[in-house]
This record gives C-alpha cells, sequence and structure tokens, in this order.
C-alpha cells in the first residue's frame, strides 16, 4: 500500500510551512462541539503528518488517524504519541470503532476520484462514526473551479535544504490532474523528482447525495476552512 506523496512525503511539511494548522484545528473543533456537544475522540482519515491531529489534541480531543502512506504515520505518531495512527485506505475502512467524529480534511477526499467510490468512501467514514457523533469532510474543488493549464510553484528552506515543488494543473473531464516536479537542494547535490495527483471533481450535488446514502443529514458551510466548503454529517 502506498500514498500519492511516496517520494516526497520527508517535504510535506516543509512545504507546507504557511499552512496555518491551528486555526483549522480551532474551526473543527468549534464544528464538532456544535455538532455532537461532548465529543472527546476523533478518527482523522488521510491525517498525514498529523499537524491537524495534534491541534486538536491540544484541544482536548483523543485522536486517531488512518493514511495510506507510511512515511506519514511516523511523522504523526511521532508527533502525537497518545494516537493509534493506522495504515488504511479511505475506500474501504474497517477497524471496528466508532468515534464521537470522524474529519476528512485538506481536501483529500479528492482522492477516491470517482462518484461511486465517494459514496463507497462516505458510507465507509459513516460507518466509524458513533451515534450522535459527527462526520466533517473538508471538499476539493468543484468543477468549473479550477483552470486548465494552471502553473505554480512553492518553495521551502530550512537548515541548508531547499525544496522547490513546481506544479501544473490539468482538467481531463471530472478529474485534475497535479503534475508536480520536485527540486531537492542540499549541500550541493541536486536531485529532481515527480508525480502526478489524480482527483475527482465533485459537485455539491453528488456529495451530499453521497452523504444521504450514508444514512446520514448533511449541512454544508461556506467558507469554512480556506473559503471552502465543510460538509457536516449527522445521523439522520
Amino acid at each position: 500500500m502506498m500514498g500519492p506523496y511516496a517520494n516526497a512525503a520527508p517535504y510535506y511539511d516543509l512545504l507546507y510551512g504557511f499552512k496555518d494548522y491551528d486555526a483549522e484545528a480551532e474551526v473543527i473543533a468549534a464544528t464538532i462541539r456544535e455538532a455532537a456537544p461532548g465529543a472527546r475522540t476523533i478518527l482523522d482519515v488521510a491525517c498525514g503528518t498529523g499537524k491537524h491531529a495534534a491541534a486538536l489534541v491540544a484541544r482536548g480531543f483523543h485522536v486517531d488517524g488512518v493514511d495510506l502512506e507510511p512515511r506519514f504515520l511516523e511523522l504523526a505518531r511521532a508527533r502525537c504519541p497518545s494516537g493509534a495512527f493506522t495504515l488504511a485506505d479511505m475506500t474501504s475502512l474497517d477497524l471496528g470503532l466508532r468515534y464521537d467524529a470522524v474529519v476528512c480534511l485538506f481536501s483529500s477526499i479528492g482522492y477516491v476520484l470517482t462518484v461511486p467510490r465517494l459514496e463507497q468512501t462516505v458510507a465507509r467514514l459513516a460507518a466509524h462514526v458513533a451515534p450522535g457523533g459527527v462526520l466533517l469532510v473538508d471538499p476539493w474543488f468543484e468543477p468549473g473551479e479550477l483552470t486548465h493549464g494552471f502553473t505554480m510553484a512553492t518553495v521551502g528552506e530550512s537548515e541548508g535544504l531547499r525544496v522547490t515543488r513546481s506544479s501544473r494543473t490539468l482538467i481531463e473531464g471530472d478529474t485534475s490532474l497535479l503534475e508536480f516536479t520536485y527540486v531537492v537542494e542540499r549541500g550541493g547535490s541536486v536531485e529532481e523528482m515527480k508525480e502526478t495527483h489524480a482527483l475527482g471533481l465533485f459537485t455539491r450535488e453528488q456529495t451530499c447525495a453521497a452523504f444521504a446514502r450514508a444514512g446520514l443529514s448533511v449541512q454544508v458551510v461556506p467558507s469554512a476552512l480556506r473559503k471552502r466548503l465543510l460538509y457536516v454529517g449527522t445521523h439522520a
């Protein structure tokens, strides 16, 4: 089992140093507590390196996590030693546990690619929500929101290490392809790596229908995180 960041995992936190995990965790915590007062346990699906998890632990929650990338899980375990972090695919998730809240953040849901897999995944996430609990899904872009051919670059630097990630976005039907090129400069050496990430472009209607199929009532909160929607599901 291998995640899409298999090659670049060691540089992930460096490249996302600009991201305000603490501010996002504040919104997530408030949303969870509004929907499920008294919530204590969270499952962070596609947890990455555990930065959201750590910020939620600091706000009084017990957080476990799952991810496809083993290196991310190593970092998450070191960052959140109180939690259990498991290698697992969210499309077939079956931990045999339920949580007061299940969260899937930073657009990770886009990696399921197709509507049938979206429905399957939301059903598996919902199966891990305890009675009275809540499911939060932070989506990827909807169709028509991305620009075909868009390019950008991100640079991270720390203690003699410089990583530049250039990206190009391609749109093929209801799929966005992100072509990443990494240039890693350290100690006079230069290494280049390439990755392509494919993410599905789901409409609001498709996502809400997936929640309904999973037996959840869904509230769509505008501009909740990074000026995007947040889907908040509770047992119908």
